[in-house]
């Protein structure tokens, strides 16, 4: 007799973005976990729009196949604003004031209504607010602890800025834990993630990392144009200030032993401050139509991270497509590679200047460690076997109501 198919369950998906294109960490993960539960179920999307140059059209070709409605909540410029005023006044996180909007909220009910899901998955605490009261059984995928982000932000900002992210700190914090008991199932992408939750209870927090797509980022042939090259959204506060870092303080102290290392900065919407960094050594791109191409042209990948939390998508993605991979503690911290192994791990500008001498001195020994990080990465990362862990708590929740 055939296995018993698992029942479907209809899934209203909330997104404060559209997923596409994945050039966001957001995104990619939002897109591959509605691919992977597409499979078993229904899949109502729901993504907040803030960007008015948008290619809706693209997005909703992308997404079609997996949803069996796509829904585009366009946010104004005016009423961000207005909902910026709105969460000071009431003592609210700017980050989910921002996303927050009453028209929005109407639209969200009247999808609610009309599809009645069997459960609601939100995603990143900047939509928490518009479902943390329904009844229907609800995940919040905190992702990242943005509330940690914003305080290593404090850290490294100017004297004049330290207050107000100082308060959006305490407000991020405050708000992470008020909105725990409002869902049935709370997700974040790493262990250390979870560990700096603001809540007594969160161990209760289910551990969902990323992955990889193993069938597009995988070793390619390429002419070498680029000794280091870093990776990501660049116009994200954390990259910003690790393309600084690594221009204005690691390379330096690689040129002044290898002075004709070329680097490249490579990822979407750059930042007047990492365009400025562009120089005959360092190449700023912007978007690239196939990241892949700035992996497979580099012999070495680095991403000196100081800022931020999560897991460095940039670093799976490098590791997949077999570069010998350099990183900081705290990005290694939710990877969990091995230094001196699967990859080489350094704290100060000194050492990751040297870690990026080694590799290009000792080529034989940045292969092997190239080849561990590769079946590290493959054995580890995987978004359908993530996903599946994800599900299987979703479909408990909801047999259980």
């Amino acid at each position: 007799m055939p296995p018993v198919s698992p029942k479907r369950m209809k899934i209203f998906v909330l997104l404060s973005r559209i997923p596409w294109p994945l050039e966001k960490g957001d995104k990619l993960r939002a897109f591959n976990q509605i691919k992977y539960l597409a499979k078993q179920n229904e899949i109502i999307l729901c993504a907040l729009n803030t960007d008015p140059k948008a290619d809706k059209q693209q997005a909703f070709k992308a997404l079609q196949p997996y949803c069996r409605s796509i829904n585009f909540i366009d946010l104004s410029f005016a009423s961000m604003v207005l909902n910026l005023f709105k969460a000071w006044l009431n003592n609210k996180p700017f980050q989910t004031g921002y996303f927050y909007n009453r028209s929005a909220q109407l639209k969200i009910n009247a999808l609610l209504d009309e599809y009645k899901p069997n459960i609601i998955y939100g995603q990143l605490i900047r939509v928490a607010e518009y479902v943390r009261h329904q009844n229907t059984p609800k995940v919040i995928d905190y992702q990242d602890v943005f509330s940690m982000g914003m305080r290593r932000r404090v850290e490294v900002s100017s004297f004049f800025l330290k207050p107000f992210l100082h308060m959006e700190y305490l407000r991020l914090s405050r708000y992470e834990s008020d909105i725990f008991a409002d869902f049935d199932i709370k997700t974040i992408i790493s262990i250390p993630d979870r560990d700096l939750i603001p809540h007594k209870k969160r161990k209760q927090i289910l551990v969902i990392p990323n992955g990889v797509d193993h069938t597009f980022f995988k070793p390619m042939q390429a002419d070498t144009k680029y000794d280091v090259v870093f990776t990501g959204n660049m116009a994200y506060p954390p990259n910003i200030n690790a393309a600084e870092f690594l221009v204005k303080e690691i390379m330096p102290l690689v040129w002044q032993k290898q002075s004709n290392t070329r680097v490249l900065l490579a990822g979407a919407t750059p930042d007047k401050r990492v365009k400025a960094l562009a120089t005959e050594k360092v190449a700023v791109s912007g978007w690239l139509d196939d990241i892949r191409s700035a992996y497979a042209e580099s012999r070495i990948f680095i991403a000196p991270m100081r800022i931020g939390t999560g897991l460095q998508n940039k670093l799976l993605e490098a590791m997949a497509m077999r570069l010998p991979c350099i990183t900081t503690p705290i990005a290694n911290k939710a990877l969990e590679g091995k230094h001196g192994t699967e990859l080489l791990v350094g704290n100060s500008a000194e050492e990751l200047a040297e870690n990026i001498l080694f590799y290009i001195r000792n080529a034989e020994q940045a292969r092997q460690i190239a080849e561990q990080g590769f079946q590290f990465v493959n054995e580890k990362y995987d978004w359908d076997q993530a996903t599946r862990q994800l599900e299987e708590e979703m479909r408990r929740l909801v047999d259980k109501k």
